[in-house]
């Protein structure tokens, strides 16, 4: 019973963040269902996180019935999504004009790469395109070295996935007002360069170098970095405030003076030099036991596997068991309407005759779409 509880969503199933953002409004208790072309097929599905908690129906938008078919399903919908370049939804007769026809306050959220208009807007591309054009990955790296790519993270699922569910919820709650649905544009180079918000200001006042690899916070101060430790794993240290700072120095051992001037980033490299040498002296554990749980601002650097077992994780139940598979529980939490993970990835298609048939649809018109 999540705070999305009550409102219908129809995903049309794409890859990468349109799945996770689906993901996230089942999570908070929407009724997401899920439509796959009829005859797709996918590998180990019981094991794919962003497909849990969703119905599942599978039709032909190729053919007549099928298109039919959606649209009777929009008519019961709050909301409809899609990940497809601009313009595929019109071609199959499923766009924003005729879902709303059917449904005057049905929120259509379209989620690409590029956005839906401007001179990119129909060219391929991924992740790394996208936060290339908004200064994302430029960011990203150690000084002197080339761009490295952190993960699909920024584009797809931050500026992408996140965006659209966020839009969707906004166009949902509007619509509740003013009783008008609308069509969300949730572009991922939109999204990634709202993410580096905070860079933009840091430039404007000149506190931040267009130089990768030699700022605060991208690796370039000896205070707020990865380091290696004696048994070949890493871990992180982000000790920017003084009174943190303060606390690094003296559990690491390191000479008061030599690091007294924190913020003097000419002797940066310097500083990182001895303090590398020194973390390479203990363990991870053996950091761990002195500086976890303290103000030194200190973690371990875990891998997906080790995250599950780490005590706070653990004691916060940040990972779930679902099915067979150990995975993220839902975020963020709520007091009074909390999310949950209500089943594991359903197989392809499986709902397409219940979800028709409360519908109201007969053995014929099921027939007629495959259920």
């Amino acid at each position: 019973m999540g705070p999305l509880h009550g409102f219908r969503i129809i995903e049309l199933a794409g890859i990468g963040p349109g799945p996770f953002c689906g993901m996230v409004l089942a999570d908070m208790g929407a009724e997401v269902i899920s439509v796959e072309r009829l005859g797709a097929s996918a590998p180990d599905v019981a094991l794919d996180c962003s497909r849990r908690g969703k119905r599942s129906i599978a039709l032909d938008l190729k053919s007549e019935a099928g298109v039919e078919a959606l649209l009777k399903l929009v008519e019961s919908a709050d909301a409809l999504f899609e990940g497809f370049r601009p313009g595929v939804t019109e071609k199959l007769g499923i766009g924003p004009d005729e879902c709303l026809a059917r449904n005057p306050k049905l929120i259509f959220g379209r989620m690409t790469g590029w956005g839906q208009f401007g001179p990119l807007s129909h060219a391929a591309g991924h992740d790394i395109n996208y936060i290339s054009l908004t200064g994302a990955l430029n960011a990203v790296g150690r000084a002197g070295e080339k761009p490295v790519p952190p993960l699909n993270l920024v584009g797809d699922f931050g500026g992408g996935g996140m965006f659209l569910a966020l839009g969707l919820v906004a166009g949902l709650l509007e619509a509740r007002t003013s009783g008008k649905g609308q069509v969300i544009d949730a572009a991922m180079t939109d999204g990634s360069a709202i993410l580096m918000s905070m860079f933009h200001t840091a430039h404007a006042m000149g506190t931040y170098s267009l130089e990768r690899g030699t700022n605060k916070l991208d690796g370039g101060a000896h205070f707020y970095d990865t380091y290696e430790t004696l048994d070949g794993k890493y871990i992180s240290i982000g000790s920017i405030e003084p009174q943190f700072y303060a606390q690094l120095l003296d559990v690491a051992g390191l000479p008061q003076d030599l690091f007294a001037d924190q913020l003097n980033n000419q002797r940066w490299p310097e500083l990182k030099q001895v303090i590398s040498e020194v973390f390479l002296t203990k363990t991870r554990d053996q950091w761990c036991d002195l500086m976890e749980g303290t103000d030194i601002c200190f973690a371990p650097v875990l891998d997906i596997q080790e995250a599950q077992g780490h005590p706070h994780n653990l004691a916060r139940q940040t990972y779930v068991k679902v099915g067979d598979m150990t995975q993220p529980a839902p975020a963020p939490r709520f007091s009074r309407t909390p999310p949950e993970v209500r089943h594991p990835a359903r197989a392809l298609g499986i709902d397409t005759e219940s979800v028709f048939a409360e519908l109201g649809f007969s053995k014929e018109q099921l027939e007629a779409i495959g259920a």
